[in-house]
């Protein structure tokens, strides 16, 4: 990625609903040149796709909780499986597999208190590969919405 695609990145992130002349307005190149640009970012998977961020209290979803949680047996079998189906639980937003004394990270929202304690009880507690979870109750999540390409390390390069 070049400066080009990284200012077109940053517009996008900012307002991914602006025409393609403006971001060619604002990063100063033709629009032919941005359309063309914006193509291959998609084409090369740097854009995977554009969304709304919806407030999830609007979508009757006022409580979220990080819950960490140990599965066996250690299998990719297991692994592949459990986050398969984990995912498609209507309460769970995310799921990451990690290293660690977790194997998995879920973000999960709920209604309420009560919703989320049966979520924990009533779908994680019963599953027969889960061997423990914890539950983090979130306060606040604040969130990136726009970021920037790290620098690249050179090996040998002190950080």
């Amino acid at each position: 990625m070049d400066e080009l695609d990284s200012a077109i990145i940053r517009e996008l992130q900012a307002d991914a609903r602006q025409s393609n002349r403006d971001i060619a307005r604002k990063v100063g190149v033709a629009p032919s040149t941005c359309l063309e640009r914006t193509r291959l970012l998609r084409e090369r998977g740097v854009i995977r796709g554009y969304h709304a961020d919806i407030d999830l209290r609007s979508l009757n979803r006022g409580v979220q909780a990080m819950v960490s949680a140990q599965v066996r047996p250690l299998s990719r079998e297991v692994i592949d499986s459990f986050q398969r189906s984990v995912a498609e639980l209507p309460e769970v937003l995310s799921v990451f597999v990690t290293a660690g004394s977790d194997d998995f990270l879920i973000h999960v929202a709920a209604q309420d208190v009560d919703q989320l304690h049966a979520f924990l009880v009533d779908r994680l507690a019963k599953r027969k590969e889960i061997i423990g979870f914890r539950s983090s109750i979130i306060f606040r999540h604040l969130r990136k919405t726009e970021l920037e390409p790290l620098p690249r390390r050179i090996p040998g390069d002190t950080p």
